[in-house]
């Protein structure tokens, strides 16, 4: 199961993390969002233990979309030491994100 990152965790959980991390931000009214979504899932079950992957509900945790300037949505945000290192936007299909987890982990 994919982690959910709030406001209140996002600090521990991403930015304090050694792992990389891949956040989803998504919304529960966004068709594209909920594509993915089983995706994200995959991944989570996939890397667990080796790498962060959760999601941020835009809707309920506006603080980080704000500090990350997420406009459009799906946006996925790849962190690793704090920093992102990497992002995809739109629906994408799952090679493109074990490509880019492969690149940074």
């Amino acid at each position: 199961m994919a982690h959910e990152f709030t406001d209140a965790n996002f600090q521990t959980e991403v930015l304090d993390s050694d792992k990389l991390s891949v956040i989803d931000f998504w919304a529960e009214w966004c068709g594209p969002c909920r594509a993915i979504g089983p995706v994200i899932e995959e991944l989570s079950k996939e890397y667990d233990g080796k790498v962060n992957v959760g999601k941020v509900n835009v809707d309920h945790n506006p603080q980080i979309s704000m500090n990350y300037g997420i406009t459009s949505i799906p946006a996925i945000l790849f962190v690793k030491g704090g920093q992102v290192v990497d992002k995809l936007v739109g629906a994408q299909p799952k090679a493109n994100f074990v490509k880019k987890i492969d690149q940074h982990k």
